[in-house]
C-alpha cells in the first residue's frame, strides 16, 4: 500500500493515535514513577513560596496561598509537559535512534508532531489537577471553571509541543541543556507564577509577555480565581498564537528532515 492511499484511508486523529500509542503505553507502565516525579516539584514550590516567603492577603483580596496555587498549576503545565516531550524525544532521537524509524512510516507530519506531544499534555493535565486538588483543601477560593479547564489543556499542549520542537533542534543532551538553562529555567521564576507582573517596571512586563508561561499564569489564575480577577482574553488568545507557531516550526522541521 502506498503512502498517499495508507494516508487517505486512515484518518487523521488515528495517526495520532498510533503515533501517540507507545508513549501513552510507556506512561502505563511508569504510572506511579510518573506521578511522584510530576507532583513533587510543585508540591515543594506550594511549600516553599506559599508558605515559606510569604504569607497573609494579598492586593485582590485572596490569601497568597490562593494566589500562587494557579501560578503553580501554570509552572506544572510547563515543566511537566516539555520535560516529558523533549526528554523522549530526545532519547529517541539520539540514543535509540527510533524516531527515525517513525519518520519513515507514512504518516502525517502534522499527526507526528500531535502525537508525539500527547504524552506531554497528559502528564501535563496529570500535575496540573493534582495541584488542583491539593489548592482545594488549603484554599477554597478556587474554582474548576470551564475556562480553567480551557486554560490548563491549552498551556500543556503547548509547552509540550514546545518540547518537541526543542528537541528537534537539539543536536546533543548537551544542547537540549543549554535550552533548558536559558529558556526554561528563567520562565519558571519570572512569569507570574509567584508574584504579579503587573508590580513591575514596564520595561520588564514587556520582556515578560514576551514568553509564553506569563500568559499561561494569567489565563490560569485569572479562571481559577473568576470573582476576582478578570479573564485576559488577549492572553489566551497569545497563547493560542505561541502554540500555532511551535506546531508549524515543529511541522517545518519535520517536513524539510532538518533533525
Amino acid at each position: 500500500m502506498s503512502e498517499t492511499v495508507y494516508k487517505r484511508n486512515t484518518g487523521f486523529f488515528h495517526q495520532v493515535y498510533h503515533v501517540a500509542w507507545s508513549d501513552l503505553m510507556f506512561l502505563k507502565h511508569n504510572f506511579i514513577n510518573t506521578v511522584i516525579m510530576t507532583i513533587m516539584g510543585p508540591i515543594l514550590y506550594l511549600i516553599a513560596f506559599g508558605y515559606g516567603l510569604r504569607s497573609g492577603e494579598t492586593d485582590i483580596g485572596v490569601s497568597y496561598v490562593a494566589f500562587v496555587i494557579p501560578g503553580i498549576m501554570a509552572l506544572t503545565s510547563l515543566s511537566g509537559s516539555f520535560a516529558s516531550t523533549s526528554t523522549r524525544i530526545n532519547v529517541q532521537r539520539l540514543y535509540y535512534k527510533s524516531f527515525d524509524e517513525m519518520m519513515m512510516c507514512p504518516l502525517s507530519n502534522g499527526a507526528i508532531v500531535l502525537g508525539k506531544s500527547m504524552l506531554g499534555l497528559v502528564r501535563g493535565l496529570m500535575g496540573c489537577f493534582l495541584m488542583y486538588a491539593i489548592g482545594l483543601v488549603l484554599a477554597p477560593e478556587l474554582e474548576l471553571t470551564p475556562l480553567a479547564v480551557i486554560s490548563i489543556v491549552l498551556s500543556c499542549m503547548v509547552f509540550s509541543m514546545l518540547g518537541m520542537l526543542a528537541a528537534l533542534l537539539a543536536k546533543s543532551h548537551q544542547s537540549m541543556a543549554t535550552f533548558n538553562s536559558l529558556i526554561i529555567l528563567p520562565m519558571t521564576f519570572l512569569c507570574g507564577t509567584f508574584f504579579s507582573v503587573s508590580d513591575l517596571d514596564p520595561i520588564f512586563q514587556g520582556i515578560l509577555y514576551c514568553l509564553p508561561l506569563t500568559h499561561s499564569s494569567l489565563c490560569v489564575r485569572a479562571a481559577c480565581l473568576p470573582g476576582y480577577l478578570d479573564f485576559p482574553w488577549i492572553s489566551l488568545l497569545v497563547l493560542f498564537l505561541f502554540g500555532v507557531v511551535v506546531f508549524l516550526l515543529s511541522y517545518h522541521m519535520l517536513r524539510v528532515r532538518k533533525i
